[in-house]
């Protein structure tokens, strides 16, 4: 998984006004938790963004008080109304120990059974892993290239001995639908092959 590096400031004081305080600065109240004692710190919200708002996950080095800290971020709060980011947790890894994360799914081609008219449909953009941070992907890559009408991709097809998905063994990951006026992949197959009878029989003739 990809690295990045924030710079934090290390919060003397925890509590709604300070809070306040750091907001107003255009910084974000965060915690950093998982081998000890919590540490309280203040991040730049344009770092923030740019790390949030897109569908990659990333390991994230927070420099704060001196020294680095390996983490993940686990879990976001937002403004109601605005969407801006309120407070952030960061969960610190360790290189022996598992950690829970959600990892973006890639899927790669393109399905046989939509150019033959069927609908596809992705049910999950990310799934649960539990793994060692050296094994965590950037993504789960998906082959759906060869996914004819009515079949599907779920989450027992996708683990490996690297990684195990917590996700429903059986849960759907993407598929694809019959849709008005698709044909079938058989019935294709079918017309195909007749079509290349009857032009073999007229060359014989």
């Amino acid at each position: 998984m990809k690295e990045v590096s924030l710079s934090g400031s290390l919060r003397e004081n925890v509590g709604k006004k300070d809070a306040k305080a750091v907001r107003n600065a255009g910084e974000v109240p965060s915690v950093i938790y998982g081998t000890g004692e919590q540490l309280h710190v203040s991040l730049k919200h344009t770092d923030l963004e740019k790390l949030i708002y897109t569908p990659n996950v990333y390991i994230i080095n927070i420099e704060v008080g001196g020294k680095a800290v390996k983490t993940v971020m686990q879990e976001v709060q937002y403004h109601p109304v605005t969407d801006r980011i309120l407070h952030v947790d960061f969960l610190e890894l360790q290189d022996d120990k598992k950690v829970k994360v959600n990892i973006p799914v890639n899927l790669i081609g393109r399905p046989i059974g939509v150019m033959n008219g069927g609908k596809f449909s992705q049910v999950f953009r990310k799934l649960k892993v539990y793994a060692l941070p050296a094994n965590l992907p950037d993504a789960i890559d998906v082959d759906i290239s060869g996914l004819k009408i009515g079949g599907s991709v779920r989450v027992k097809d996708l683990i490996t001995e690297e990684l195990n998905i917590l996700n429903a063994p059986n849960a759907v990951v993407c598929a694809v639908k019959m849709a008005r006026g698709a044909v079938q992949d058989e019935e294709a197959e079918e017309a195909e092959g007749a079509e290349e009878a009857a032009t073999e029989e007229a060359a014989a003739e």
